[in-house]
């Protein structure tokens, strides 16, 4: 079959064509089903509730039709739940419990999860254990979360390419996982399930704080009489990002790997005058920085002094 086809010279093989069912049409279920679909799987089944969700369908997966969740669990080996992480645990448990719910012997299974069924959900805050309940009725559960944040177009699919996945599944499912991901043009990276959370809270740490932090900038400089402060910035923080992500630490510039206390106590001391909230920030992130450029050690002892100590009196003096 396709399967050992695939796996000529001991390459990873990835499972047969599969029929894919999606639950949750969001921006991340659609573009994932549509890179199924064009790996060549077959999308036959999708739910979804709004109406943004039902044209995102159309648009990306027309392949698909449009039933109820025990529908598309009827008809799919490989389910997607692409859905909010908050409902997650709800929806996984609510149909593994649907499936004893049936009147008469025909209807037993209505809503639930089949033996050797893949259960696939797309968060990055959980691994497999939310999937426990689908487990337990036989279904294989698999975590594969793109780090990639998407807009729920066909512009995504470019975006797949490449892209890092963080993927958790039990051991012998660990080379399916990683096969579906290649499939879909991505990038396998293994996160084991105790350190899903940590995880997910570096990535947000990245990609959230780094928006925050750049709007930040963005309001000081039209503040300051910038007036493309975008423009300004970008060849700056691309640079810096860019040294940072090959260099670690040792990437640093400016006043506080240099030890110029004078410079920070002004950069300060005119923040409070125009934003008490990006004062405390900068505050926040120069004390992080002098500790760490101390440990790696690019700051002489004596100026880390002389730096901490200016910065513990605004702390205190704030």
């Amino acid at each position: 079959g396709p399967a050992q086809a695939a796996g000529e010279g001991g390459a990873m093989q990835p499972p047969p064509r599969l029929d894919v069912g999606v639950v949750g049409v969001g921006r991340a279920g659609a573009v994932l089903a549509a890179a199924l679909h064009r790996a060549g799987h077959r999308v036959v089944a999708a739910h979804a509730v709004s109406e943004l969700s039902r044209l995102r369908a159309e648009a990306l997966i027309p392949s698909a039709e449009l039933v109820s969740v025990p529908e598309v669990l009827k008809r799919a080996d490989l389910v997607l739940l692409t859905v909010p992480d908050d409902v997650l645990g709800g929806l996984v448990s609510g149909l593994a419990h649907a499936a004893g719910t049936g009147i008469g012997s025909g209807e037993a299974a209505a809503g639930g999860f089949r033996a050797d069924q893949f259960v696939v959900h797309a968060s990055g805050r959980y691994g497999i254990g939310i999937l426990a309940p689908a487990a337990d009725q036989g279904a294989l559960p698999l975590a594969v979360h793109p780090i990639m944040t998407f807009t729920g177009t066909s512009l995504d699919l470019d975006r797949i390419a490449g892209c890092p996945f963080g993927v958790t599944a039990p051991a012998g499912l660990r080379p399916v996982a990683e096969a579906l991901v290649v499939e879909m043009g991505g990038d396998p990276v293994w996160v084991a399930e105790g350190d899903r959370a940590l995880y997910h809270a570096a990535l947000a740490n990245a990609s959230n704080h780094l928006v925050t932090l750049t709007a930040m900038s963005m309001d000081l400089l039209a503040q300051a009489g910038v007036a493309e402060p975008g423009r300004v910035l970008g060849p700056l923080m691309s640079a810096s990002l860019d040294n940072a992500l090959r260099q670690g630490d040792p990437a640093l510039t400016g006043p506080v790997v240099r030890g110029d206390a004078r410079t920070v106590a002004d950069h300060l001391r005119v923040l409070e005058g125009v934003s008490g909230e990006a004062r405390a920030a900068y505050l926040a992130m120069a004390r992080l920085t002098a500790d760490r450029a101390l440990a790696a050690g690019l700051l002489p002892p004596a100026r880390a002094e002389a730096l901490l100590g200016a910065l513990a009196q605004e702390e205190a003096g704030s």
